[in-house]
This record gives C-alpha cells, structure tokens and sequence, in this order.
C-alpha cells in the first residue's frame, strides 16, 4: 500500500526529471573543468546520449539507478511494493531499451561509456573515465584520416 495519495504521488513523479539530473551535472562539470567539450542529447544519435564528445566520436550515458535497473546497488535493487508488476515491466522496458541504444551506437562505430549514479560516488570512475577519453583522443589524432 502506498504511504502518499494518488495525488501527492503524481505531484512527486512529476517532479522527477530525465534531463540535468544530479548525476548527469557531476559527469558534465567534471568533464567541462578537464577541457572536453561536448553536446547534451544530440536527437541524431539512437537513444539520445546525455553527453555526446563528436570529436572522438564517443558518448556517455548516466543511468540512474533505480530507473535503470542497477545490479551492484541497493537503489537498483530494491523494487517498489505498489504496483510491483508495472513497475518491473517498467524498469525491464528501460533495461531493454538501453541495450538497444547501445547496440545501435556501436554499430556506428561510436564509442559509448556507460556511468551508474552509484558509480558517481566514488571519484575512480570519473578518473577512469578521463583517462580512457584521454587515450581515445590520443590515439584519434595518432590515426592519419581517410576523407
């Protein structure tokens, strides 16, 4: 049973954004401050990556925990207990669409970096993540090109 009403409930989800979340303002700042610049849901590209570097041909996608189904926490985990099956069928749909996002980018030869919101929380994988954009762009101005 849910603790809120119907109305407090939708008043709450609406407030729930898929854009500049908390998560996708740290991967942006961080990356801003390190000298990359970038584009934010670029509708050209499957799925529309929340940070797209066209320079080196690579994107980032942030996925929030609970709403994509994270395995190595307690957020992603967790399952709601009002209207369990729609929301397993819910967050299965998001899972799925990912994978297909992901599947698709790649078949463009795009570069695609996935980052969990728990993740976020420890500063390894913004480091980690710096450090293979580094070496991407190393080894692209490296490649002689072929117009």
């Amino acid at each position: 049973m849910d603790r809120l009403t119907a109305d407090k409930r939708s008043e709450n989800m609406r407030r729930i954004r898929s854009r500049d979340t908390s998560p996708e303002l740290t991967v942006r700042r961080f990356l801003h401050r390190a000298g990359f610049r970038y584009r934010l849901h670029d509708e050209s590209l499957p799925g529309k990556p929340d940070v797209v570097l066209p320079s080196l041909r690579a994107c980032v996608l942030i996925h929030g925990c609970f709403w994509h189904g994270c395995t190595k926490c307690i957020d992603g985990t967790r399952r709601v207990k009002s209207r369990s099956q729609y929301w397993t069928t819910k967050i299965q749909g998001n899972q799925d669409r990912d994978i297909k996002h992901v599947e698709a980018l790649k078949s463009l030869k795009w570069k695609v970096y996935v980052l969990w919101e728990c993740e976020l929380r420890q500063p390894r994988a913004l480091t980690t993540l710096l450090r293979s954009l580094r070496k991407r762009r190393e080894r692209l101005r490296a490649t002689p090109r072929v117009d």
